[in-house]
């Protein structure tokens, strides 16, 4: 997810139960360039582990060399993603692109996994469009060349986020015989009662989690809690909220400095707000204030004056929340 699952972002999630994170996905032409940005994206710390790098590119040599340049950081795993549908990366040959041309599919994952001893992972799509679903084929061909695990993201690149994400071709692959590596699932999972539901129904190895986390990273221990029990945790009080977005505030200024630090974070407010009443008032000062001791303040306020409000169970509009790339 770009501009979203940077290193504050999954310091929250893994507090609340993540087991497995990824980076925002990097291009692999940026690191190669040398790209400040990109090199940035690199960050990972101990604390977050198991912990991949994603990776985006269209062009052999790039993506090989930019998994040896990924080796150099230690991370747990590599990952490569051929799902993002977002023009801007479409339009440069990379990204659900490559789910045109399954031969380049193959070469660039190919070239990444004989340059890095990381173990490479793939994230991907149904396929370009509904005449070209081709996911069995692609998954087939990608565990051949010697990927460890596949993650699905269940619509075409044509729907980017519309629509219902369609499982079934993703439970095709799972109970593909020939199939011996993960399989994941991704796309609409938004409650702990549809996790364990399409568990269940496709029996998938393993479920992924992008934009119901965001501004919501409890949703990972609400999932693990209802599948161990079949009970649901209560939803987070004002405190435990407030206690979160401090932390995602604090980190993203300790990793990026003050000014972007505090206006990267603006984009995260509403959905950790959401459902409170009248909170525009507060909404307007935190997206705002540019100092780090005026939105502690606020937050302060926040606290004293939601202190015993009761939230209801969490309701979301995933198409409301399609940021710039599916995690």
């Amino acid at each position: 997810m770009e501009d979203v699952s940077d290193p504050p972002f999954r310091a929250v999630c893994k507090a609340n139960g993540a087991d497995l994170m990824y980076t925002e996905f990097i291009s692999s032409e940026g690191l190669i360039r040398d790209a400040i940005k990109s090199r940035q994206k690199l960050d990972i710390f101990d604390d977050e582990r198991p912990v991949g790098i994603q990776i985006f590119g269209g062009d052999e040599e790039a993506m090989a060399m930019s998994a040896r340049i990924v080796e150099t950081v230690n991370p747990d795993l590599l990952d490569i993603n051929f799902g993002c549908p977002v023009k801007k990366v479409v339009t440069k040959g990379a990204g659900a692109a490559v789910l045109k041309d399954v031969d380049l599919m193959v070469r660039l994952t190919a070239a990444c996994v004989k340059s890095t001893k990381l173990p490479v992972t793939v994230k991907t799509r149904l396929g370009w469009d509904d005449s070209s679903k081709n996911i069995v084929e692609v998954a087939e061909r990608l565990q051949d060349v010697g990927i460890q695990a596949l993650a699905i993201h269940g619509r075409t690149r044509a729907q980017l986020y519309k629509g219902q994400a369609d499982w079934t071709l993703i439970a095709e692959v799972k109970n593909n015989p020939r199939i011996k590596i993960p399989i994941f699932g991704n796309g609409d999972i938004d409650s702990p009662e549809k996790a364990l539901e399409y568990q269940r129904r496709y029996g998938v190895d393993g479920i992924m989690i992008g934009r119901a986390a965001i501004g919501y990273p409890w949703i990972f221990n609400e999932i693990k809690h209802f599948v161990q029990t079949g009970q649901h945790l209560p939803p987070p009080n004002i405190q435990q909220r407030v206690d979160v977005i401090r932390r995602h505030l604090h980190g993203s200024v300790k990793w990026k400095g003050d000014k972007l630090g505090i206006l990267e974070m603006r984009r995260h407010y509403t959905n950790y707000l959401k459902g409170m009443p009248n909170i525009k008032e507060y909404r307007l000062k935190l997206v705002s204030l540019q100092s780090l001791e005026e939105l502690d303040a606020v937050l302060d306020e926040i606290v004293r004056v939601y202190d015993g409000f009761v939230f209801e169970p969490r309701k979301i509009d995933m198409d409301a929340m399609a940021y710039s790339c599916d995690g």
